[in-house]
């Protein structure tokens, strides 16, 4: 009896003297409910090959980024907290993330594999509790310095543009998320255009990279059908029919589409209705609009307008480039004059100024958009940090929140929601 009431004694006592701890010894809160999974963002940037060298625990210099930078962020306010680093001295400039939330890939844009000259890209599973990355494999890019890479909407290969190879090259995704060797590799060949752009801004000193072939992005149409690349030396696009069943790449009936000489395009970004394309160019400092036919892969532009202000003079990079996800406003960089130039869309596609938007920052690479497209945060590489926009979805301008995150040398951003990961396996 008295062993009885000692126990009866002890649990009247946790009840009602210690509350939070009885709360603990059952599992459950009767004032808290479950954290909801992070939205995670990861930044790849571009690294020292002393990283790989260099104990975990040491820091290099400011100017170089780690390897694969991870942040928590906060839904409401836009802010990002660190949440790892996955270290690596191989410049992984460019990230892609599966529609399953499972598994990214990374560009590594090095040219150091085994002694030769070529790069390298990374397959890493995601943990879906946290947002960790787990190397899985690594195998070689197809050519020297990638600096893209897109998944196909098949979810079956990973689509790789090497910079400093000139070429481009089509990875399969394996069952297990791991990467295996190339299925097809094509090499950039025409004439190199010139060195300085009449498109240019007057007392423009940019010269970008006409010095050889330079592949420089490569992305799947919505449908899967085609696949563009942009080569900036040669300052053309090229598309191509793509088998999904053996991974080729295959001359379409329009293979390629010429930018005016020097012009250099980049990158491009297709609009939300699948029928107009926006190629912007790095060293013209000019967005192009084409008329885009799905059923042969087709371009014909029809607008050309400056990504500058008016009466800008003086030396410019372009860099990225987005449609926001309504297709009501497209957004372009500007480097050196570290400016985002944000433009309507009309009912027909064209693009109108509206505004223009300091980065805070030096020499944006570039920028991403939150899963919501309330949010736009932007790479300043030269000033090794990442400042946050929030975006106002009726005008689209773009309103600092004040939030500057360090990272060395960031180079590209992409994001990812727990809560929804593995969903679509």
């Amino acid at each position: 009896m008295k062993v009885c009431l000692s126990f009866l004694s002890t649990v009247i006592f946790l009840v009602l003297v210690c509350p939070v701890q009885a709360q603990n010894i059952q599992g459950k809160s009767t004032d808290a409910s479950p954290a909801k999974p992070p939205l995670m963002a990861y930044v790849g940037t571009f690294s020292s090959p002393l990283e790989d060298m260099l104990p975990t625990q040491v820091d290099l210099p400011p100017g170089n980024g780690l390897g694969i930078h991870h942040f928590r962020v906060d839904r409401e306010t836009g802010d990002m907290t660190p949440a790892g680093v996955t270290r690596s001295g191989t410049s992984p400039s460019c990230l892609a993330v599966n529609d399953a939330g499972t598994r990214l890939y990374s560009a590594n844009e090095t040219d150091r594999l085994n002694g030769t000259k070529e790069g390298t890209v990374s397959a890493y599973a995601i943990d879906p509790a946290h947002g960790q990355l787990e190397l899985l494999n690594t195998v070689a890019s197809g050519g020297a310095g990638p600096t893209y890479v897109s998944i196909h909407p098949s979810g079956r290969y990973l689509l790789v543009a090497n910079y400093f190879g000139g070429s481009v090259s089509v990875l399969p995704i394996l069952k297990n998320g791991w990467l295996g060797e190339a299925t097809d590799i094509k090499i950039d060949k025409g004439k190199i255009g010139p060195t300085t752009s009449a498109n240019a801004p007057p007392g423009s000193k940019a010269f970008s990279g006409h010095d050889r072939t330079h592949a420089h992005m490569i992305q799947a149409d919505p449908s899967g059908r085609f696949v563009l690349h942009i080569d900036l030396g040669l300052d053309r696009i090229f598309v191509w029919n793509f088998d999904v069943e053996s991974g080729k790449l295959l001359p379409a009936e329009n293979p390629q589409v010429a930018l005016p000489a020097g012009d250099g395009p980049r990158h491009f970004h297709f609009h939300p209705n699948g029928q107009w394309f926006y190629s912007i160019q790095e060293e013209g400092s000019t967005i192009v609009l084409f008329d885009y036919d799905s059923e042969t892969g087709k371009l014909s532009s029809r607008q050309t307008i400056s990504t500058l202000p008016e009466g800008f003079a003086g030396s410019n990079f372009c860099s990225e480039i987005l449609v926001s996800k309504d297709g009501r406003f497209v957004y372009a960089g500007n480097r050196l004059h570290d400016s985002i130039g944000i433009f309507s869309v009309s009912s027909t596609g064209e693009l109108k100024h509206v505004a223009d938007e300091w980065t805070r920052g030096n020499y944006p690479r570039s920028f991403s958009f939150d899963p919501t497209g309330n949010f736009l945060y932007c790479g300043n590489q030269r000033a090794d940090h990442l400042t946050v926009f929030k975006v106002d979805k009726k005008t689209g301008e773009l309103n600092f929140t004040g939030e500057y995150v360090p990272v060395g040398n960031p180079s590209h951003i992409v994001f990812l929601d727990l809560a929804k990961s593995g969903s679509k396996e």
